[in-house]
């Protein structure tokens, strides 16, 4: 008997079966095998339609039985993990009145900081952990500033997650970690975030029942079987948004525990146990996918680097390297410091660690007579290592105080160069793990019977990869990384 997990992204869907017994991952596809595309009308909006998703798992979940030669009655419950902080609205029919406005859709900006200052900072930062920024409810109030007519139709508004589960079960809900993350739950009041609601003339009916984050969330009807080959009555026992989700993948469920991701962008995740935010407007603060009304507080401080694996492969689209390995064994006969030469990683749009400045790349100290290509893929490497170490600073002055850092065994952290120079300077083991959202989606299913203990247990069990160790000689990376920050100060200080 398996678990299926769904991974609702914006580039693709994955979906992935787990074997109940073992916890083990039986296979992975996904849907496209190219990238989604995105609709983007005008400068800084990003929306998809939501349906393509539903087509695509449905797809998805073909294949997986297909290849793998599995019987829908074989599958025994459903998690789903999505992108974060979209928006999407139905009619009472259960129809999207239009496109979903996705996670990078950036219309909704002005929006939430106009409410940060009116509502006040204080309040926002008490009660919501965030400013009400570029999130689904500020999504929701730009359609009712600009498509009135549209928002007069709204039934429910959902967030992507929400909406597969729809189509698998018709029924419509959702959890306390994706209003959070839709800046809707009040931390203090534990409940709706009321004032936020009334500030933005929004209906509390239009959000849907909340329901737990494990447990029995809803069954697939048989208009959801006959579309996406699951049984009828098959549970759905659990939904996250990815980053939650991608810290539960791997075993980051409590204080200290630190989830990290090396992708197009960069990301720690940390859980804490306070309520506590300095820095609101630096880290996004979230419901953990264990967070309890009554007895437990697990929030998620989540720090986004927007400019980390994407200047990586602007490299290998630029330099005359075939392969991130070829690039990886240039950088590596390079010495700590790239013999002076900084790479300042951020020309991926504005970085919220950096009060939302946009501040580009810049390669500095470079010298014609001396530097080539691998300096540039060392120097790289570093400098994104170097904006993990800075953002872990800030994490730090929020309060955390990290006692286990694991990530995937993906994209930068591939890179023994990139690892061991984050290691050394956070002075902290980096434990690897080969696991997805989706499998960790899937694994979820099964957390509806409470036992946690035995969800890590399997997580170590299957899937640990390789532990990276920081260096004992770490001066020359402390006076790499200081150089980095001093060059990243000066720039920061002119604009």
């Amino acid at each position: 008997m398996y678990y299926l997990g769904l991974d609702i992204g914006s580039s693709s869907i994955k979906a992935a079966l787990v074997e109940i017994s073992s916890g083990k991952c039986l296979a992975v596809v996904q849907e496209p095998e190219q990238e989604m595309g995105m609709y983007a009308p005008k400068n800084g909006w990003a929306e998809q339609n939501p349906d393509d998703w539903w087509k695509y798992c449905c797809r998805a979940i073909k294949r997986l039985k297909h290849q793998n030669n599995i019987s829908p009655f074989q599958i025994s419950g459903i998690g789903i993990s999505y992108q974060m902080h979209g928006l999407v609205i139905v009619d009472k029919t259960g129809q999207p009145l239009r496109k979903s406005i996705i996670w990078c859709d950036s219309r909704a900006v002005s929006i939430g900081n106009e409410a940060f200052e009116e509502i006040g900072k204080g309040k926002c930062v008490s009660q919501l952990l965030n400013s009400p920024a570029n999130f689904t409810a500020s999504k929701l109030k730009w359609v009712k500033d600009n498509e009135p007519e549209t928002y007069e139709k709204i039934y429910k508004f959902m967030l992507p997650g929400d909406y597969i589960a729809y189509k698998l079960s018709n029924t419509i809900n959702t959890t306390i970690s994706g209003l959070s993350e839709g800046i809707i739950w009040d931390f203090k009041a534990k409940h709706i975030a009321q004032f936020l609601l009334e500030y933005y003339g929004i209906n509390e009916a239009l959000i849907p029942e909340i329901v737990p984050t494990f447990g029995l969330q809803s069954v697939v009807d048989k208009k959801g079987e006959s579309e996406s080959g699951i049984t009828a009555g098959t549970p759905i026992y659990y939904r996250a948004g990815d980053q939650p989700n991608n810290a539960l993948s791997l075993n980051v469920l409590n204080p200290g525990e630190v989830a990290a991701t090396g992708g197009t962008s960069g990301v720690f995740y940390a859980v804490t146990d306070t309520l506590s935010v300095k820095e609101s407007e630096r880290v996004n603060n979230f419901a953990h996918v264990n967070y309890d009304v009554d007895s437990r507080t697990r929030i998620g401080k989540l720090l986004c680097i927007n400019g980390a694996g994407i200047q990586y492969r602007w490299l290998l689209n630029n330099l005359a390297v075939s392969s991130y390995e070829e690039m990886n064994n240039l950088a590596s006969e390079i010495p700590v410091g790239s013999d002076g030469v900084c790479l300042i990683p951020f020309g991926n749009g504005a970085e919220r660690m950096l009060h939302n400045q946009d501040i580009g790349t810049r390669i500095v100290n470079l010298n014609l007579n001396i530097h080539h290509k691998g300096h540039l893929c060392r120097a790289a490497l570093e400098g994104i290592a170097f904006s993990f170490v800075y953002g872990m600073e800030i994490l730090r002055s929020d309060g955390l105080q990290p006692r286990v850092i694991r990530a995937g065994n993906d994209n930068l952290f591939q890179s023994g160069i990139f690892a061991h120079t984050v290691a050394t300077l956070i002075d902290q083991e980096i434990e690897i793990y080969s696991t997805t959202g989706a499998i960790g989606a899937a694994r979820a299913a099964g957390l509806n019977k409470g036992d946690f203990d035995g969800f890590g247990r399997t997580i170590m069990e299957n899937d640990h990869v390789t532990t990276y160790i920081p260096f004992k000689d770490k001066g020359p990376y402390l006076q790499a990384y200081e150089k980095w920050k001093n060059e990243l100060t000066l720039i920061l200080n002119k604009i």
